[in-house]
């Protein structure tokens, strides 16, 4: 299971030919991990009910967690490690300990996420 971030399912509905075959494919077998907070961040930045209905029809379709307690155990890892000061936020602090939790990869574009995780916890594509 991999765990694709705001960033890569933007990219994703967008079309984005380094993207979309790997993520389409990654979907089809039911590699991607839906996670909360990602597919709340995509709701927000929906533009009409169309894109909405797009988003829901995913999430409905994924497999997920229970994720009971995640926002705590994320604000207490964040903090512990300053993560603030380094420009990753309380979502991306979640994303990172559900990753660990089920011992999975994260597969993201965003620059400050990826400098604080270690390769081993980097989805990366050839």
């Amino acid at each position: 299971m991999i765990i694709a971030d705001t960033s890569i399912w933007i990219e994703f509905f967008k079309c984005n030919s380094d993207i979309f075959p790997l993520m389409e494919s990654m979907l089809e077998d039911r590699q991607i991990l839906a996670v909360e907070c990602i597919f709340g961040e995509l709701l927000q930045g929906a533009k009409n009910k169309r894109e909405r209905e797009i988003i829901y029809s995913y999430w409905d379709n994924l497999p997920k967690i229970d994720e009971a307690g995640v926002w705590l155990k994320a604000g207490k890892y964040s903090g512990e490690n300053n993560l603030i000061s380094k420009g990753v936020g309380l979502i991306d602090s979640v994303i990172i300990i559900i990753a660990r939790y089920q011992e999975t990869q994260i597969w993201s574009l965003d620059k400050k996420l990826n400098a604080i995780l270690p390769n081993n916890e980097k989805y990366i594509t050839s």
